[in-house]
């Protein structure tokens, strides 16, 4: 039986627009030029102003008249927006152009150093050696085999396996072996290492090794290898019959080895550059904020496309073509406005979000002391700005901020409060930064376990627990007591 029912529902959907601003929010200042010019390449409705020349814009665009007619232009703008092109979806022409920017201090390219890769590295060595046929290609195969820390992880009969199946080239482990010692005496030291104490052996054996420190050194990775790394330092003084003061000597000569050779030669290419998003300065004690000149594009609507729809509305619509190029030249310059609107949109949430920021930790902000960081989630600032927690989560998780003290990630100024002693709640920021000064003032022969951390902060006033602690001491990367210890 049918049964006909009314009911009522509450939804919330996001629009398109609202999309698209989200989406941008969330875009870093580093990333936003690529963003835009992709916007650019995609829609020719919207333009960059900055490249456009608008000295003179009477005679580049002369004012009409509304009602005027178009007769004598209908040519050339046949020629220069044919409907067909736009009917038949072709690919654009480049509409970004050199994309550049208006600001000189923000849009400075950082210059990129160019340099032979790690494995380019060890081929060019492997070329100037005199070698034959096949043992040059068994050169090549396991410079192909090491990973990229320098280590050679694939067992010897892998190798072999794989010459012989790609390369028809068959080779004993010893002649396999013997390449691999050459291959081990490239640069840089300790490259083609099984393991940590092989490649630490081959950086010492390149060594002075008449240099009784040396000599020492080799002894204790090769048969203490794993007291040192756990810091058993009195047992390896009593088997090699040394003093605190020789084995310091020592552990400090293996120390400047480097346990990943082949991090080396790429080091250079996996360097990071933040670009800020907002820069504070101090005016003799009033902070001043500024949004970083990337983040307020020169963007617009494009005239010739306004004119040509004006153009294209007057003109007869009967005809099937001309109404799907109205169609298309209305859809993309709505997709320019909203895109102009969003960027607007974005530079006016960020500059609001920083702002309630600033002005919430404004004594942080003026002295840079950690220990002035007040308590601060994200729904002190929703509240502040009036807008939803997950809008300011996006702004904080991916924008940095440049300070006279240094340049720092939003998210990092937000923390959870502690309560003192005597009622007054801090912000645990504040006693990160104690524990990060207790260990640096400890005496590194006998570094303070999390249970004595734990006492020196309750004789101060923070009463938290030895699990609270490690959690804070693992979140600034400080390894337990015992790997702290020195000689």
């Amino acid at each position: 039986m049918l049964k006909q029912t009314l009911q009522q529902k509450l939804l919330q959907k996001l629009s398109p627009q609202q999309i698209q601003f989200i989406k941008l929010l969330q875009v870093p200042t580093v990333s936003l030029d690529a963003r835009i010019k992709e916007e650019l390449e995609e829609n020719p409705a919207l333009e960059d102003g900055s490249l456009t020349n608008m000295t003179d814009p009477v005679e580049e665009y002369p004012d009409r008249d509304p009602d005027e007619s178009y007769e004598g232009e209908s040519t050339e703008y046949e020629e220069e927006f044919s409907v067909d092109e736009y009917i038949q979806e072709d690919d654009y022409q480049d509409y970004s152009g050199s994309y550049g920017g208006d600001d000189d201090d923000d849009r400075k390219e950082i210059p990129i150093a160019i340099q032979d890769s790690f494995f380019e590295t060890l081929q060019n060595q492997l070329d100037l050696l005199a070698l034959s046929n096949q043992d040059y290609l068994v050169g090549q195969q396991i410079i192909g085999s090491l990973d990229d820390d320098g280590y050679l992880r694939r067992p010897t009969l892998s190798l072999i396996d794989d010459l012989a199946f790609s390369q028809n080239v068959n080779v004993s482990e010893a002649e396999v072996e013997s390449i691999l010692r050459i291959i081990q005496d490239f640069e840089p030291a300790g490259i083609g290492a099984r393991d940590l104490q092989e490649c630490l052996l081959i950086q010492l054996r390149k060594k002075d090794a008449s240099n009784p420190i040396i000599a020492q050194a080799i002894k204790v990775v090769q048969n203490f290898l794993e007291e040192f790394t756990k810091k058993h330092y009195d047992k390896i003084e009593k088997q090699l019959g040394v003093s605190s003061s020789e084995l310091k000597d020592i552990i400090n000569e293996i120390l400047k080895l480097n346990p990943k050779p082949g991090d080396s030669g790429s080091a250079a290419g996996k360097q990071l550059h933040i670009i800020p998003d907002f820069h504070i300065t101090n005016n003799d004690g009033v902070l001043h904020l500024t949004l970083n000149g990337r983040n307020a594009p020169e963007l617009r609507v494009s005239r010739s496309y306004q004119e040509m729809f004006e153009h294209y509305e007057k003109a007869e619509k009967n005809d099937k073509k001309m109404k799907e190029a109205v169609q298309f030249v209305k859809q993309k310059l709505d997709s320019a406005k909203w895109f102009i609107d969003a960027i607007k949109q974005r530079q006016q949430t960020l500059l609001k979000t920083m702002n309630a920021i600033m002005e919430y930790q404004y004594e942080y902000f003026l002295t840079g002391d950690e220990r002035l960081l007040k308590p601060m989630i994200l729904k002190d600032i929703a509240d502040r700005i009036e807008m939803d927690i997950s809008t300011v989560s996006r702004v904080a998780n991916s924008k940095y901020v440049q300070t006279e003290f240094g340049t720092f990630l939003l998210k990092s100024f937000f923390s959870e409060a502690i309560q003192t002693d005597s009622g007054e709640e801090v912000s645990n920021k504040e006693v990160k930064k104690i524990l990060e000064e207790c260990i640096a003032n400890e005496d590194k022969r006998k570094p303070l376990a999390d249970e004595k951390l734990t006492d020196i902060l309750k004789d101060k006033g923070y009463t938290i627990a030895r699990r609270t602690v490690a959690k804070y001491r693992e979140a600034m990367n400080i390894p337990v007591a015992r790997l702290r210890k020195e000689l």
